[in-house]
């Protein structure tokens, strides 16, 4: 009779052992397409046997835990690589941006401006005393110096897209803290209830990647399960349950950058006072829009300024040493404010010559009729090598600008193309190795439906012996 009963409980157990894996695989059909989910299957073991006499009688077997197949070397990688790869794409970006500012092909760019501007000044020079050709000059040198301007302004308008961007990304990283800190307490409450955390796991662990796509982070799990998580070298975000805001906040005028440009701070207390973090955020996207803002476009308007101010220094100083059509000592033909970092937004043809053209030089002396000299001279500072402390013409210059801006936009784009290689590989082996596969979990359920259809049948055969036996009869 206890034989009997004994094979009533094991195909108890046994069926809810099938209940159990048909229950995970279910979750794990459900959970497919949820980005970072860890395939999960139900660990068994077998139970204590006992004696019978000469004979140790199995007792079939229990569930002992839900575990997910995870590979933690993939996921770090997913995460160090998944750091370069929203760094690299937010370069590439950017600097497409960039790129869109000088191309010649597409828009009448500074280099034609430029050819037109000292080409004025040739064909001046065949007619000095023709005012047509003054006001051609007038208008070629008003198109070159609103030109210059055109370019600060989309320059510095991608430097406010990036702030605006860094908000954003800030806005989010502080977000996806805070989940982890609440994560970090269930899974702790958890455990220490001897329960698994697998999808809250899962779920971490996806969110460290997706934190790492954005900032660069060094983060670690203490015993108890909970990870501490840490920006560039100082900002401690989470620690347990606690966590910390980044701030964002516009800067003053320093080391180079525009005043009103985003930077970002950390308080490691609520009364302490924020500390500038801005120069550690390397990585990520975050990492990527400060490398372009702050070193790419500044060195792109430290050139731009630099070709602007020496060329007209240069026509300045021509122009001031001729005589105009009223014989007259030449003035500035351009002027800017040599106080302003922003000289490009200031430059712009003399507010005299703009009204009278005839106040444009050409003769190198008064009451010299056809007199072409300094028309001449300034003409030929084309082709002079003025830039690069006399290495380089205007032209040779400006075309240098051009093609870095053109080399470094192209490196990115092929440096993206190729991070997103690798991302997708390793994504592919975590797929390989954590994902669901529809096949392979269908098999499992009707195998889990067959035992457990097995299993019952052991439990209705164990109740049909029972009934024998209770209906026996003496003879």
């Amino acid at each position: 009779m206890s034989r009997i009963w004994s094979m009533m409980d094991m195909g108890k157990r046994s069926m809810t052992n099938s209940q159990t894996a048909l229950q995970t695989v279910n979750h794990n059909i459900s959970n497919k397409n949820v980005e970072g989910f860890s395939r999960q299957r139900v660990e068994t073991q077998a139970n204590e046997p006992i004696g019978l006499g000469r004979l140790r009688m199995g007792q079939g077997a229990h569930a002992t835990s839900v575990t997910r197949v995870n590979n933690t070397f993939i996921e770090k990688q997913l995460e160090k690589e998944g750091n370069m790869l929203g760094s690299k794409d937010a370069k590439a970006n950017m600097l497409m941006r960039v790129e869109q500012v000088f191309n010649e092909q597409m828009n009448k760019g500074l280099n034609k401006f430029m050819g037109e501007f000292f080409n004025s000044f040739r064909e001046m020079s065949n007619s000095p005393e023709n005012l047509s050709l003054r006001s051609l000059v007038r208008e070629s040198a008003d198109f070159l110096a609103s030109d210059f301007k055109r370019v600060h302004s989309q320059l510095t308008k991608i430097q406010e897209e990036a702030d605006f961007q860094l908000k954003v990304e800030i806005g989010e990283v502080n977000e996806i803290t805070k989940e982890i800190a609440v994560l970090n307490e269930k899974i702790q409450t958890a455990e220490m209830n001897a329960q698994e955390a697998n999808d809250e796991r899962d779920r971490r662990d996806q969110l460290i990647k997706d934190l790492s796509k954005k900032i660069n982070i060094r983060y670690s799990e203490s015993e108890a399960g909970a990870i501490t998580v840490t920006a560039g070298n100082t900002a401690l975000l989470v620690s347990g349950s606690t966590q910390r805001d980044l701030i964002v906040s516009a800067s003053d005028l320093r080391n180079g950058k525009k005043e009103g440009s985003t930077e970002i701070f950390y308080k490691s207390t609520e009364n302490s006072t924020p500390v500038n973090v801005t120069e550690q955020m390397t990585g990520g996207s975050v990492g990527g829009l400060l490398s372009v803002r702050d070193k790419f476009i500044n060195d792109t308007f430290k050139n731009v300024n630099e070709l602007a101010t020496r060329l007209a220094d240069e026509v300045n100083a021509a122009h001031r040493e001729g005589y105009d059509r009223y014989n007259k000592k030449g003035e500035d033909f351009f002027t800017y404010d040599k106080s302003s970092p922003d000289m490009l937004r200031t430059l712009k043809v003399n507010d005299t010559i703009m009204s009278d053209a005839g106040k444009i030089v050409a003769a190198g002396q008064p009451h010299s009729p056809g007199d072409n000299r300094i028309a001449n001279i300034i003409s030929s500072l084309q082709y002079q090598q003025k830039m690069a402390n006399g290495q380089s013409t205007f032209d040779d210059y400006y075309n240098n600008i051009v093609g870095n801006v053109g080399v470094f936009a192209s490196r990115a784009n092929s440096e993206l193309e190729s991070q997103k290689d690798i991302v997708n590989q390793l994504k592919n082996i975590r797929e390989s190795i954590s994902g669901v596969s529809l096949d392979e979990e269908t098999a499992k359920m009707i195998e889990f439906q067959k035992t457990f259809d097995a299993s019952a049948r052991l439990i209705r055969t164990a109740d049909e012996m029972m009934d024998t036996v209770l209906n026996l009869k003496p003879v």
